[in-house]
């Protein structure tokens, strides 16, 4: 499980050993059972969560409909970065759609950490920017691709046609769960 936290970090950036066995020690182990929440709407996301069994969705609500903007499987981050970096409440909510199990680790924890290891700032650093460009990349493909586009990019990740269900799929990629049921007739 740390491992898998170790090689996360490390992908972004070389920090010394003892830096990187402290980072991974300040993580806590928590599980969630499926359709419970890590951030509901109004709260402050003031930890960073490491997925490492199961999946999560960030979502929010727009007259009533439930729209979401990422899932995290095992191995990768789930976190809302604008309340994280500001300190505002949130418009969004983390909720597991899987029983899952995550290790978190709080903003304050991790800015003492950057004190005593400044190269975790960098590799933080370079996270975040790795988290924004995922959102441009997302936010340019709804506007500019079809509907059916964007599906077929999901098809050859297994995970998102295994485990997530359809009606999140569809709040996905922009459509309906009926007109994404029409897009995979079409597509056969």
């Amino acid at each position: 499980m740390k491992a898998a936290l170790a090689n996360f970090f490390e992908q972004y950036g070389k920090i010394s050993e003892a830096g990187l066995a402290e980072l991974t020690s300040k993580f806590k182990s928590n599980k969630v059972n499926k359709g419970e929440t890590l951030l509901t709407h109004g709260q402050i996301c003031d930890k960073i969560y490491f997925v490492t069994k199961g999946c999560f969705r960030l979502y929010y609500i727009s007259d009533g409909v439930e729209i979401t903007v990422w899932f995290s499987f095992e191995d990768n981050s789930a976190i809302e970065l604008s309340s994280f970096l500001s300190g505002a409440p949130t418009e969004y909510f983390i909720e597991a759609i899987e029983d899952s199990e995550y290790l978190s680790l709080t903003k304050s924890e991790l800015l003492k950490l950057y004190v005593s290891y400044p190269e975790l700032e960098s590799i933080v650093r370079c996270f975040w920017e790795d988290v924004i460009l995922s959102l441009l990349q997302r936010f340019t493909a709804l506007q500019k691709d079809s509907a059916e586009d964007r599906y077929c990019n999901l098809i050859n990740q297994d995970n998102y046609l295994q485990r997530v269900p359809q009606k999140y799929l569809a709040s996905y990629i922009g459509v309906t769960p009926t007109s994404l049921s029409r897009i995979k007739r079409n597509l056969k």
